[in-house]
């Protein structure tokens, strides 16, 4: 299935937006979840360092869970919060008080090439391979 920013958005159900500066109310008011998302989406920005889309068309956004409800997380501007890196959102998980997340990526397909494993040479003991 191809996505677009929006059509991803549905697809992950998200509910609705929260600034960054919102935070520590609903943290304060125990309505924030202990997890977050880091998903990719299409970069909104030309800026950032990384500014030609044609060779970086990705970013990784945020969403945080208030009440249970998945919400992309905005700039103070009213737009979606981007980071190029997954090394630069997770620093900002760290910074903003989340232990763990999850990362999802929907719109790069991957291949993951599975090593061709022969079990009477690994190594394991007869009963795990019989």
């Amino acid at each position: 299935m191809m996505f677009d920013n929006q059509s991803l958005e549905l697809f992950l159900e998200v509910a609705g937006v929260i600034t960054q500066a919102e935070l520590p109310i609903v943290r304060e008011q125990g309505r924030l979840g202990d997890y977050a998302v880091a998903y990719r989406i299409y970069r909104n920005k030309q800026g950032g360092g990384f500014g030609d889309p044609d060779k970086h068309p990705f970013a990784w956004a945020t969403l945080v869970y208030v009440d249970g409800l998945p919400l992309r997380l905005n700039s103070a501007r009213g737009d979606c919060r981007e980071w190029s890196t997954l090394d630069r959102v997770a620093q900002w998980m760290v910074n903003n008080g989340f232990r763990y997340w999850w990362t999802r990526n929907d719109l790069e397909a991957g291949s993951i090439e599975l090593p061709d494993l022969d079990i009477e040479t690994s190594g394991l003991p007869s009963a795990y391979t019989n």
